[in-house]
């Protein structure tokens, strides 16, 4: 239980003294946001605004790990590293795109080949790790059976499985990426669906069928691999997330980038494999299925019918034309997302005791 607090802490404390001096390093090097001439007036401002910041939270997020592991004396666990390395490897191919934007001069960053490449080559790394390193009772730290609160049905084999561990990680990865467009909104929904997980975690340990080897009904348990140190992971994105949120909420001194949107994705993502609640993410991170969404509608109607159905897409930006102000959406969005983990909170803990 100590792992959580120190990682939380730790990463809390990294973010909120190392992120204003990546501020001062990234505008020293010039390392500012480019903004759409196309996107909504009132962003022309946050022109030349440092941005990559993402590598403030990813670092933090690992470090706070590490010492929460030296601190306590407790091992790292094969599931706790996977996400791990999913968060490191997505938010590598956004410190990519986010590179050639700002060095390079092009608005467009990698190419979509090229970005989509990276993402499914640390995606399948991911996934076909996630069904090695089994444990004494044979448990991978990913499942090839597909998942609620916990996992359900046949199996739908390795290869199925990579496939939908693929969707899973590009939707949240996207879906993140396409949340952060003003100041400390991907952030903070993002702080809340940690907080999820670390409550879930916590309560997977402590319910875990590891130490419940004789129940006669074995869904009145929790089979994952490493529920604690996924808690622990959850708790040091929570807190370095938390961190940043100091910065990058409005006036934002400093964006995110698509290091961090596609490595929080990542990181989202991987805590749903390995903690069995592949389905119930798409309800803790209701908000980034919503915009997601927004831009399906969007692009689907426009090319179908030739009309649009909002002012502009993402959904966001839709509420900005509309008159709405940037810190009133980015509030009103964050109810709506406390309301998704509410909800899902609500219904993870009823499928457990509908078991018992």
């Amino acid at each position: 239980m100590r792992q959580i607090l120190f990682a939380g802490v730790i990463g809390l404390f990294l973010t909120l003294i190392g992120t204003p001096l990546l501020i001062k390093l990234l505008a020293r090097k010039g390392y500012g946001q480019f903004i759409r001439d196309d996107g909504p007036r009132g962003h022309h401002g946050k022109r030349g605004t440092p941005t990559m910041g993402g590598i403030a939270f990813i670092l933090a997020t690992l470090i706070a790990y590490a010492l929460a592991k030296v601190i306590t004396g407790e091992k790292p666990s094969a599931s706790g590293l996977l996400v791990l390395f999913l968060m490191a490897g997505m938010g590598l191919v956004g410190f990519l795109d986010d590179y050639i934007k700002i060095v390079k001069q092009r608005s467009l960053g990698l190419r979509a080949k090229a970005k989509m490449a990276g993402q499914l080559i640390v995606g399948i790394a991911f996934a076909v790790l996630a069904l090695q390193f089994k444990d004494v009772r044979g448990n991978a730290p990913a499942s090839t059976r597909l998942s609620f609160v916990q996992d359900f049905g046949w199996s739908i084999g390795p290869v199925l499985f990579v496939v939908w561990a693929l969707f899973m990680i590009l939707a949240m990865s996207n879906g993140v990426n396409l949340t952060d467009g003003l100041d400390g909104l991907a952030t903070g929904a993002s702080v809340m669906v940690f907080g999820a997980y670390t409550f879930i975690g916590l309560w997977q340990f402590q319910e875990s069928c590891a130490d419940a080897p004789s129940l006669t009904n074995p869904e009145a348990c929790f089979d994952v691999r490493d529920p604690l140190d996924l808690a622990v992971v959850a708790a040091a994105l929570m807190g370095a997330c938390f961190g940043f949120l100091w910065w990058n909420t409005s006036p934002a001194k400093i964006f995110m980038g698509d290091t961090g949107s596609l490595a929080l994705g990542g990181a989202l993502a991987g805590l749903a494999i390995c903690s069995r609640t592949e389905f119930l993410m798409a309800l803790l991170g209701g908000l980034f299925v919503l915009i997601t969404m927004s831009v399906v509608i969007q692009v689907g109607s426009f090319k179908m019918t030739g009309k649009r159905v909002f002012k502009m897409a993402p959904l966001q930006h839709h509420f900005e034309l509309k008159g709405w102000s940037e810190v009133l959406v980015v509030v009103r969005f964050w109810i709506i997302q406390g309301m998704c983990v509410i909800i899902g909170l609500g219904l993870f803990y009823a499928g457990w005791a509908a078991d018992k």
